[in-house]
């Protein structure tokens, strides 16, 4: 039985990765931060599970890394945890840059302390956003990278010390660089969930409207539940190595509200330009969606498209198991049944 150690457990990706590893036949480990609140909806129903195990750590605190990676002594580490919203870096950059990129460099050192250099393999979540002013498109494992905010800065020194130790110690660790992966259990204040969220509060009367940013901006989305497959197959090639994780398929946040509506039961159309652009009921004529500029980033990424081909030949990952109207659906689908049960 294989032990695999994950941060950042309570998130997204990670509870997809610990349902991914137990049906696997893992023993799995999760670190978490103490909170006052300790009810962890997306992994709460793993809780008494006996082969899933918590412990308490931050990526902040070298000594509880050390602690908790030398007591589960795990043959794979996967490092998801992160301040990962791309808007709230700007406003704690400082704290952004300490779990974000100095956080790499203490779990790698934590391993090498433990003496787990030549057994543990180390999986770092890097993303789309290194690339942010974007050179070229679509954007591949050889595109040069032009970070466009104090998250995408931090990724990329953990992307690059991820390089150097696998280059100066010979550590099984690689970068998986992905692009936007949503889901049902993804953040309310991330742009996705939000519109879900709002179709679904909308239909059912109980929101007026949404207010969005740049509705022209380009995304690569893909499922977060079929991402942390490659995640886990990166782990288990001969040697390690770096990979875009993307479907190969862009499109626009303009988009992604229209097939959310739909799926909502509301046909939208979209008019004017800019911050004057509105979403309409086409049946009512009423404004559903507004542009507010309170939402534009000081520097906005507005192109992000990944190339899969290298993810889809040498690890055998489909990138697209889940297309993009499914995955639209599926979160639709929740938050219609999700908002049908607030304030009853």
């Amino acid at each position: 039985m294989k032990t695999a150690l994950i941060t950042g457990v309570t998130g997204q990706d990670g509870s997809f990765l610990s349902e991914f590893l137990l049906e696997k036949g893992y023993e799995v480990h999760g670190i978490i931060r103490r909170s006052s609140v300790e009810f962890r909806p997306r992994i709460a129903h793993l809780e008494g599970n006996p082969h899933f195990h918590l412990h308490y750590g931050d990526l902040s605190d070298s000594i509880s890394l050390v602690s908790v990676i030398g007591k589960v002594r795990p043959d794979e580490i996967y490092n998801l945890a992160a301040q990962s919203h791309v808007q709230v870096s700007f406003e704690v950059p400082e704290y952004t840059a300490d779990v974000v990129a100095t956080g790499v460099l203490r779990v790698l050192e934590a391993v090498r302390i433990c003496g787990l250099t030549d057994s543990c393999r180390i999986y770092q979540a890097s993303t789309s956003e290194l690339y942010g002013k974007v050179e070229e498109v679509p954007q591949s494992e050889k595109t040069p990278f032009h970070p466009y905010s104090p998250y995408a800065v931090a990724k990329q020194y953990g992307y690059w010390i991820v390089k150097e130790y696998r280059e100066a110690y010979g550590m099984y660790c690689c970068s998986g660089i992905l692009f936007n992966h949503e889901s049902e259990r993804r953040g309310e204040t991330f742009v996705t969930r939000k519109i879900t969220l709002a179709a679904a509060r909308i239909a059912q009367g109980k929101q007026e409207k949404l207010l969005l940013g740049n509705l022209s901006a380009k995304r690569d989305w893909g499922y977060a539940k079929d991402y942390v497959e490659c995640m886990w197959l990166m782990l288990q090639q001969e040697k390690p190595d770096d990979y875009v994780i993307a479907t190969g398929e862009q499109h626009t946040v303009r988009e992604f509200c229209e097939l959310a509506f739909r799926y909502a039961g509301i046909g939208l159309e979209f008019k004017g330009t800019g911050e004057q652009e509105v979403g309409i009921d086409k049946a009512t004529g009423k404004t559903m969606i507004e542009v507010s500029p309170e939402f534009y980033r000081p520097t906005d990424v507005v192109d992000l498209w990944g190339d899969p081909s290298k993810s889809k030949r040498e690890l055998g990952w489909n990138p697209t198991k889940t297309p993009f109207e499914e995955l639209v659906k599926i979160m639709v689908e929740h938050d219609m049944k999700q908002v049908a049960g607030e304030c009853r």
